[in-house]
């Protein structure tokens, strides 16, 4: 069976946003969004309209990943599902883990993706409890 066109474009995209945490890296993570675009979580709502409010917001993020002392990010399970022609719909299921081996966090995100050219962009992300999960229609892996 033929794999869905693009797996493994979302699969090297995924790595890379994985490690641009993992890295702490403002730049790669930069490079993995759209703006403006909403970051959404059961806390908060946020409007990201350029790229200082972007850099501010996973300033944010990546001094309590530092707190927690994030040693590792893994990818439990992820799935996606074509929209249109240039929007796709991914949840990936992720686990992070300290210094301790311990996993301090886990959560399902889901992403509205947009393809422009050979680029993928996310325009929205919401993170949920990992109960929310979503089994979409293309399964796909996030290498560690």
């Amino acid at each position: 069976m033929e794999k869905p066109v693009h797996t493994e474009k979302l699969q090297t995209f995924f790595q890379t946003y994985r490690k641009g945490f993992l890295d702490y890296d403002v730049q790669a993570i930069e490079k993995c969004y759209q703006w403006p675009c909403t970051l959404n979580t059961p806390d908060k709502c946020v409007y990201i309209e350029n790229l200082d409010d972007l850099a501010r917001e996973f300033d944010e993020i990546f001094l309590q990943l530092k707190q927690a002392d994030t040693q590792d990010i893994q990818a439990l399970k992820a799935s996606f599902t074509p929209l249109s022609e240039n929007l796709l719909l991914a949840c990936v299921d992720w686990q992070f883990i300290n210094s301790k081996s311990q996993v301090f966090t886990d959560f399902s995100a889901i992403y509205h993706i947009m393809i422009s050219g050979e680029e993928f962009k996310i325009i929205n992300v919401i993170s949920h409890d990992i109960s929310n999960s979503l089994a979409l229609s293309q399964p796909f892996l996030i290498e560690q």
